[in-house]
């Protein structure tokens, strides 16, 4: 065999070749390789491994950080208080650079891990058959056309046709999300079949449950399914959040003003006739006073306060800038199974045949359908017959759940207060629904000692048990899919047909649906094979089951809806389950329709697009259909959250805006891939987290209404006082030093602006639309209040201080204390104006008696705590030294208060104004809807007439 072996996914579709084709284009045999050719396979296609990417070195991460306008701006505003001789406030401001960066630095390193966890699924070793002998060989020496031996409790080595199996069933549920195990068997399968329908396939990385099979390798390495997923993690880039790409373009737009007007200053005061050296300095000031130095800091703390209440709310958040993004999300995906749903089978349709009849007289009459209430595992519920309690179960119903529950290898578990099942879910809800129906379970099954047992196949569809009647007698106790079962029993055409009828009403509310039969096997009968399943079973009736939604679930979609987020289900279970669950979920309404993996292959990007914002629920889907999902969802401009569990998730867990992963079910990958993780696997707790973050970015908002005022204030006092004051003694006379101006941005403002991230919930959080990604942060109504409070800042600041230092000229105190003592002034002022500025910030709709006087208690926390610090800027003397500050009398304080109250009835006249313009906006848009719906009725009534 000299020929390359190819790798398969790239050319054939193994899962549709009959077993001898398939070991013909792949050159093995049942025997296997020979050692030799298996060494020079290994040598053509490489080992069976993952190969893990080559990411950005520390160098290149770090600078990443530090590549930012905002940063550029923190570091001029350290070289310049360093220049200026002020090496505390410089380092300052350094240190505030050096903790955004290592939490920036940190995050991308951590981010590179996902690809690890995807390696680390590969198992160590695998059980291979070379030269028709067995051996247990280093899983990345496996090759294609190797022969693999599988137990239960293997991992599967790399993707394997299957030759042979015995009662196989393999967990995928991290590949396809179903969260029963997948039986298998040897048949081919159409070659357009998805990746969980492809039942003669084992994929590497999955886990055998149960049985065991022989198989050959068709793929390994980057050629699986496993492979294929590392290298759309590889391709999926993780997008910018709506928080980042604001703060760049607001440091981007502050660079270019801030370099501007610094220069604009120090022309204007040199054609003034400053001193050169006082000319750069007073540039040098007004940079200081521009830059919002405790605004990073400020978001930074913001997010981790936000992290700290979602992780209260069950959400763990691993970026810090998901936390803004989340109350942004326009788009959630979900996954169905553990986060929509239970994640527990749950009987909640039974269907006997009609009591006291025989064979398909049985079935002419009514037969009797009935509800069963109660979901999951706790033995709690009743028995319901058109909404009606049930008084006593009919015999015929206990016989079904007898059958059911005999014929059964589950068993109930209990720990604590809750209950569990072990074994197959589907069998465990039949356990569960006997034991809630008032059967025995354990007595049951002393009464009727197992003898036998023809375990379950992918062939036969069924499974049937041999068990000692109390009398005596034998019994035989079959159940499976109806059309096995039907097949063994006693019914004709026409009540198969019937039969069948009752099936599908069960399917199309998304059952899963077994048929339970039941036959007398004499007194000798001792064992039991296929042969002693011959027709002439009793059909008892009909068990639908469900994984049922959680009802916080179906109240969390409703709140979601309300807050104008579309929620979509993405799963990977058929599409009759996915379209049912997606009624009860209130996802699918009238009229829509739900779409499979298969069809959106068909779709050109164009086409997917539009059944990506029409369509709110997809079944069968693959990895490559998640992430084509999301990419065209973020192509229409939406922000994208993305649910999930499996391995098969990641890739779009990576591309959404924000990836959510399970915290209880959920692989190593999903994880490292995602940017929340649920501690309760609930999409309630989604909700939960998305109104904080609509919290978070409302708190940041008032944040930047509070810090760029008292900056550009700052800046205008220093503008105004270059352009008309005098200069004095050949100075120029500034109301305020530049230090003094790190002073009010490092300390005044950082103390006021934090308690802002601890205020409550706006009332309308969940009842508006979601904010427009593109929608700039400094919005028309922060541009406006901004310049409105920095005006009325800078006339105080200035007018006291000329009051002060010019009632002592007059006075003929003319020293450098009086001048000192006139910028105390001012600079309390400023500290005053922001102190009672912060009060009118706790809500940018509402008055602070509204929203309550002590909601917050943290904002008297932070205006005790300035208020003390500027007691010492003021009264201790190393601060005089270190800032050139003066001891006040306590009449320059009460003008000082009294100047900076001013801001109050300022403000309400301003919330007046706003509220009152919404107010008649609201009412032209009412008039403006009668005036359509008018015209439409009039001209209704004219065709009329």
């Amino acid at each position: 065999m000299s020929q390359r072996v190819l790798p398969p996914s790239a050319a054939i579709a193994w899962h549709s070749l009959p077993v001898p084709d398939v070991l013909s284009r792949i050159e093995s045999a049942e025997a296997g390789l020979a050692g030799d050719e298996a060494a020079r396979r290994l040598k053509d296609v490489g080992p069976n491994v993952i190969q893990r990417a080559k990411g950005d070195g520390p160098l290149k991460l770090l600078f990443r950080q530090i590549n930012d306008p905002l940063i550029y701006v923190l570091l001029a505003s350290a070289a310049l208080a360093m220049a200026m001789g002020e090496a505390i406030d410089g380092s300052v401001v350094l240190a505030v650079v050096v903790l955004n960066t290592a939490i920036g630095f940190v995050q991308e390193l951590r981010a590179g891990k996902a690809i690890e966890a995807l390696v680390d699924m590969v198992p160590q070793t695998a059980t291979v058959v070379r030269g028709g002998q067995r051996s247990v060989i280093p899983a990345a020496d496996v090759v294609p056309g190797d022969v693999v031996v599988l137990d239960a409790g293997d991992k599967v080595p790399a993707d394997a046709r299957l030759l042979s199996v015995k009662n196989l069933h393999v967990d995928e549920s991290a590949l396809t999300g179903e969260s029963v195990p997948s039986d298998k068997h040897v048949a081919a399968v159409p070659e357009d079949a998805g990746v969980g329908d492809r039942k003669n396939l084992a994929f590497g990385g999955t886990l055998v449950t149960s049985g065991a099979a022989t198989a050959v390798v068709v793929a390994t390495g980057a050629a699986t399914e496993l492979g294929r997923i590392s290298s759309m993690l590889h391709e999926a880039t993780e997008i910018e959040t709506p928080l980042t790409r604001s703060m760049a373009k607001v440091g981007r737009v502050l660079t270019i003003a801030i370099v501007a007007v610094a220069l604009l200053i120090v022309g204007v005061a040199l054609l003034r006739g400053y001193p050169p050296v006082d000319a750069m300095l007073a540039g040098i000031s007004l940079a200081v006073a521009a830059i919002p130095e405790g605004l990073p800091a400020i978001i930074t703390i913001s997010l981790a306060i936000g992290v700290q209440r979602m992780a209260r709310r069950r959400a763990v958040i691993r970026k810090l800038p998901a936390v803004e993004t989340l109350g942004s999300t326009g788009v959630i995906c979900s996954d169905k199974t553990g986060t929509l749903t239970r994640n527990e089978m749950t009987v909640r349709a039974l269907w006997t045949p009609a009591a006291g009849a025989q064979g398909e007289a049985a079935l002419e009459q009514a037969g009797a359908a009935l509800e069963v209430t109660g979901v999951g595992y706790a033995p709690e519920g009743e028995l319901r017959r058109d909404g009606a309690p049930v008084g006593e179960v009919p015999e015929a119903v206990r016989a079904l759940l007898r059958a059911g529950l005999l014929c059964n290898d589950a068993r109930m578990t209990r720990e604590a207060d809750a209950c569990g099942i072990e074994g197959d879910p589907t069998e465990g809800a039949l356990v569960v629904a006997a034991q809630k129906l008032g059967v025995d379970v354990e007595g049951t099954r002393r009464e009727h000692p197992r003898v036998d047992v023809v375990p379950f196949s992918s062939e036969r569809q069924l499974m049937a048990t041999l068990h000692e009647a109390p009398g005596g007698d034998r019994v035989i106790f079959m159940k499976g899919a109806p059309e096995a079962v039907l097949g063994r029993a006693a019914l004709g055409e026409a009540g198969r047909a019937q039969v069948m009828a009752q099936v599908e009403r069960m399917a199309a509310q998304g059952m899963r649906v077994l048929a339970v039969a039941s036959r007398p096997a004499g007194r000798d009968a001792a064992s039991l094979d296929e042969a002693h399943l011959p027709e002439g079973f009793e059909l008892l009736g009909l068990e639908g089951m469900i994984d049922p939604p959680r009802p916080e679930a179906i109240d969390a979609i409703k709140a979601c809806h309300a807050a104008g987020i579309t929620v979509k289900m993405i799963t990977g279970d058929h599409l009759a389950t996915a379209r049912a669950i997606g009624g009860q979920l209130g996802l699918v309404p009238d009229g829509a329709r739900a779409m499979n993996g298969t069809e959106l292959s068909r779709l050109s990007e164009g086409e997917l697009r539009a059944a990506a914002t029409s369509t709110h629920v997809f079944a069968r889907v693959a990895p490559e259909h998640k992430l084509r999902l999301v990419k065209a969802l973020q192509a229409e401009g939406r922000v994208v959250a993305m649910t999930g569990d499996g391995v098969n998730d990641a890739p779009a867990l990576k591309q959404a805006d924000i990836g959510v992963a399970m915290g209880i079910t959920g692989t190593a990958v999903s994880k490292e891939s995602a940017d929340v993780v649920l501690t309760d696997d609930n999409f309630a707790s989604i909700r939960a987290a998305v109104e904080e973050g609509r919290r978070v970015y409302d708190n940041l908002v008032k944040a930047l209404a509070f810090v760029l005022p008292t900056n550009l204030g700052e800046a205008l006092i220093l503008l105004v006082a270059v352009m008309s004051f005098p200069i004095v003694g050949g100075a120029p006379l500034m109301p305020i030093t530049a230090v003094q101006i790190l002073w009010v941005n490092l300390v005044a403002t950082v103390a006021l602006s934090l308690p802002l991230a601890f205020e409550a919930m706006e009332k309308d959080v969940m009842s508006r639309p979601p904010r427009d990604p593109s929608e700039p942060i400094l919005s028309r109504f922060v541009l406006v209040r901004t310049a409105i409070v920095a005006v009325l800042m800078t006339a105080g600041a200035i007018g006291l201080f000329f009051y002060e230092y010019f009632m002592e000229v007059r006075g003929g105190v003319v020293s450098e204390i009086a001048y000192r003592e006139a910028q105390t002034a001012a600079v309390t002022t400023v500290v005053l104006f922001q102190i009672f500025y912060v009060l009118n910030c706790r809500s940018l709709r509402d008055s602070m008696l509204k929203i309550g006087l002590f909601s917050n208690p943290w904002v008297y926390v932070g205006i005790g705590a300035l208020l003390a610090l500027q007691l010492c800027f003021v009264y201790v003397p190393f601060m005089h030294t270190l800032f050139g500050s003066a001891p006040l009398s306590l009449d320059a304080w009460v003008k000082s208060t009294l100047v900076a109250m001013t801001i109050l009835p300022v403000m309400s006249a301003e919330r007046w104004w706003r509220t009152r313009r919404a107010r008649r906006s609201a009412q032209r848009e009412r008039r403006s809807d009668a005036s359509d719906v008018g015209g439409v009725a009039g001209a209704m009534v004219n065709r009329g007439a």
